[in-house]
């Protein structure tokens, strides 16, 4: 069977499974919760255009970074309803399905979609796939772990998602390249001031709704916390990135890397404690911090990972959702740790349910109530860290054998010469010829109107923009 062949094969194999899943385990929830729907909506922009657009700088990989981000998320949204939905099934052994179950799918996809920036250009849609199949059944596992087990707080999903996408990202894409040149000449895996544009799109809406995706999860007064923490966070990083970008970056100008990026950091930072009483000068901070770290991370880190141990990471998804939510649990941690009934009241308990005693019962004033473990505030701050430690090592073991099997298996794997080219896998519009490597004469371009090489001293002409 040919290779497309194949790919149609498993393409259509996924999706026939996931219609029997649903139609032995899925039913609607009788509870319709019509104020999350407008949340719910936001967070749904932000992954399939948010998400897809921020992945378009790559000059010649646009259609490849907005429909594989369209495939990959319509796909996984599927899976994750499924995965989540078998630690919470009912008497019946079904799995009730509402408006709350979507934008945990939707918010379970973006911890794919974060691992996808890591190998953005390397991979194929097949390994996409597999990779994301793999990863939601852990990630599913593992936020189970986190909020029945350890019963931690992550409103935001900053460790659950952010830091577990970053890394199991980078486990692969370290696995993927093992033994590969740590530097390689591409002339695709560049920008263009178009495709620059276009990535500028994807950031402006991940901008713009971050607060509804680290508030749609948060109780009570909580939400209203959540979004103005985020709302600062955002507008602070925003500005510290402008200045810290001019100053380090190579010409004292501003680096569109750092603004499609590291304006988005402050998001990412606070959102483990969004839902918390971080005050309005303390969300600023958290903005600071993340913003001149994550600009530091793209100038000083991604660069020193990549030469001296070859970890690719074509998103710079360590510096934008790894550092910061690293970052996030920490300042979690700490905010857990000096939280107090005096600052809370009653909400501790909705908020951390383990610092409840054994013995308390609802009322008709506080109906979350219900008995929980009698942590302290110490001991609580301890499990916030021990989950982030926990999650860490889950995403890059996973992240590990994940990346072993798409090298064993090597279903769709891509030569070097077709990274970052939209032309294995797209019909182009007929001015965007393939673009074809020669050793002896670098890139050259297959369409006979273009006749290089270029003896006026012109440059090639960007038939991508």
């Amino acid at each position: 069977m040919s290779g497309k062949k194949l790919d149609v094969v498993f393409i259509l194999f996924l999706q026939v499974v996931l219609v029997v899943l649903f139609a032995l385990f899925a039913v609607y929830d009788e509870h319709y919760d019509k104020e999350a729907y407008p949340m719910f909506q936001d967070v749904h922009v932000m992954i399939f255009v948010g998400f897809g657009f921020l992945m378009t700088f790559l000059r010649r990989y646009g259609y490849s970074a907005v429909g594989f981000n369209f495939l990959l998320g319509a796909l996984i949204i599927q899976w994750a309803l499924l995965c989540q939905g078998f630690y919470q099934l009912n008497e019946n052994n079904k799995i009730k399905l509402g408006i709350e179950s979507l934008f945990k799918a939707d918010i379970a996809a973006a911890t794919v979609l974060i691992s996808m920036g890591a190998v953005l250009g390397r991979t194929s849609y097949m390994q996409l796939l597999v990779m994301g199949v793999l990863e939601i059944a852990v990630f599913a596992g593992n936020a189970v772990l986190g909020d029945r087990v350890f019963q931690v707080s992550d409103a935001g999903g900053s460790i659950f998602v952010h830091a577990f996408g970053a890394y199991f990202g980078l486990a692969v894409s370290t696995v993927l390249g093992f033994r590969s040149p740590k530097t390689e000449d591409n002339s695709l895996e560049e920008a263009r001031y178009t495709s620059d544009l276009f990535a500028m799109i994807g950031t402006i809406f991940l901008w713009l709704y971050w607060p509804s995706f680290n508030a749609i999860e948060a109780p009570g007064d909580g939400q209203q916390r959540a979004v103005i923490n985020t709302y600062l966070s955002l507008a602070a990083c925003c500005v510290t990135t402008f200045a810290i970008s001019i100053i380090l970056s190579h010409e004292h100008k501003f680096d569109m890397v750092h603004i499609q990026n590291s304006t988005l950091a402050g998001g990412v930072a606070v959102g483990t404690s969004a839902n918390l009483m971080l005050e309005p000068f303390g969300a600023v901070l958290v903005g600071v911090a993340a913003g001149a770290i994550s600009v530091a991370g793209y100038e000083k880190i991604t660069p020193f990972l990549r030469t001296n141990f070859g970890i690719r990471d074509t998103c710079g998804v360590h510096n934008l959702h790894g550092i910061p939510g690293v970052l996030a649990g920490l300042i979690g941690a700490f905010m857990a740790g000096i939280a107090s009934e005096s600052m809370y009241y009653k909400t501790l308990y909705e908020i951390y349910p383990a610092r409840a005693e054994p013995n308390v019962t609802a009322t008709a004033e506080y109906t979350f109530l219900k008995p929980g473990l009698g942590r302290t505030a110490g001991e609580q701050a301890g499990y916030q860290v021990l989950a982030l430690a926990v999650t860490l090592v889950l995403a890059v073991v996973s992240g590990v054998i994940t990346g072993l099997i798409l090298r064993i298996v090597k279903l769709g794997q891509l030569s070097a010469e077709n990274f970052y080219d939209d032309a294995p896998s797209w019909t182009l519009p007929e001015p965007v010829a393939p673009i074809k490597k020669s050793s002896a004469a670098g890139c050259h371009y297959d369409n006979p109107s273009f006749e290089p090489p270029f003896t006026n001293g012109a440059s090639p002409p960007d038939v991508y923009s």
